[in-house]
């Protein structure tokens, strides 16, 4: 079968800041999602870190280089469960991760120093900006924007409505 015939997931943005624990509880809804329908979707971190959360901007540059060493869902998820404990600590937190899950932990102190990842996480939140995000979670699913930064209530049903929608090519 050619990329032509093969059928492209459905893409999920999720509009995230890593240190804020609305985030922490969606991540059951991700996972949800990703057990739900595999390789059909495609979930997405974007970044959007809060002012009011110090350490998110930091987490986030951390995420970008979990990614570039192969292991940028497994980094998120984690460093989501520890939310409260980043607030507390800060960046040793994420070095602490990235060492637990076996990452090297030097080159994520030496990313957060030299400011290589600044621009990716920079995009993100001007395009989420410009979308119109204003709170995390938030997620982009085909041409709709679904807050969670208000609610999680019916979230994960609203995606899967959607995703069912794209899926079948209505």
């Amino acid at each position: 079968m050619n990329d032509s015939t093969a059928i492209r997931p459905v893409v999920l943005d999720v509009w995230c800041d890593l240190e804020c624990p609305d985030c922490h509880r969606a991540l059951d809804d991700v996972r949800a999602l990703r057990a739900r329908y595999g390789d059909r979707l495609e979930p997405r971190l974007r970044h959007f870190p809060l002012e009011k959360h110090k350490h998110a901007y930091a987490a986030a540059q951390a995420a970008e280089e979990a990614a570039e060493q192969g292991r940028g869902w497994p980094y998120v998820e984690a460093v989501l469960a520890r939310t409260a404990e980043l607030a507390a600590k800060g960046e040793p937190v994420l070095l602490e991760v990235a060492r637990e899950l076996g990452l090297d932990a030097e080159e994520f102190d030496t990313a957060l120093i030299d400011g290589r990842h600044l621009l990716a996480v920079d995009a993100d939140q001007a395009e989420g900006k410009a979308i119109g995000v204003t709170g995390t979670p938030t997620y982009v699913i085909g041409d709709e924007r679904l807050d969670g930064g208000k609610s999680q209530e019916g979230l994960r049903g609203r995606i899967e409505e959607i995703a069912d929608r794209l899926l079948a090519g209505v």
